[in-house]
């Protein structure tokens, strides 16, 4: 089955594939794509109400801050439901497109080097407990997983639709 975007977790694992989420969140491939793009090209809008390049890389790094915080919980034992949120609302609350492309990276990689902190003081056991997102029932490495998914995602995006002169 092909998922969407609007599906989440599936769509998300299914880009990811096999690998453990500790390995994909050590990878340097997001930070060494982001940082070929120069801070005039992180302006860019693919078409009129689309947020900026550097709106995307906020929002992937809010994103990452939310549900490294959820996954916290969840590895605590807590099997909490774990709730959306208006990403639209916070990028429009944010100074993203104020803030220097460099700046907005450094806050993304510093938040990667903690989430990567956590993770890896997680047990096998605490990878495989669960919650709930959305309808479907995840395990915590799952959730991990999913951040990353969302992030190449977004990566695909900027890459063909912002990035892309074809």
């Amino acid at each position: 089955m092909k998922y969407l975007p609007q599906d989440g977790f599936p769509y998300y694992l299914d880009l990811i594939g096999v690998d453990r989420a500790v390995s994909l969140f050590r990878s340097n491939d997001t930070f060494e794509f982001l940082d070929s793009i120069s801070e005039e090209s992180s302006t860019h809008r693919y078409a009129a109400g689309k947020w900026s390049i550097k709106q995307v890389v906020g929002h992937i790094t809010d994103h990452e801050r939310i549900k490294i915080n959820r996954a916290f919980f969840l590895s605590r034992g807590q099997g909490l439901e774990l709730w959306g949120y208006d990403q639209e609302a916070l990028v429009k609350g944010s100074r993203f497109d104020e803030l220097s492309f460099d700046q907005l990276l450094t806050d993304f990689k510093k938040v990667r080097e903690s989430s990567i902190s956590l993770i890896e003081g997680f047990s096998e056991a605490q990878l495989t407990l669960t919650g709930k997102a959305r309808q479907y029932t995840v395990t915590l490495e799952e959730f991990l997983k999913s951040i990353i998914g969302h992030e190449k995602h977004h990566i695909n995006i900027i890459k063909k639709r912002y990035l892309d002169p074809t």
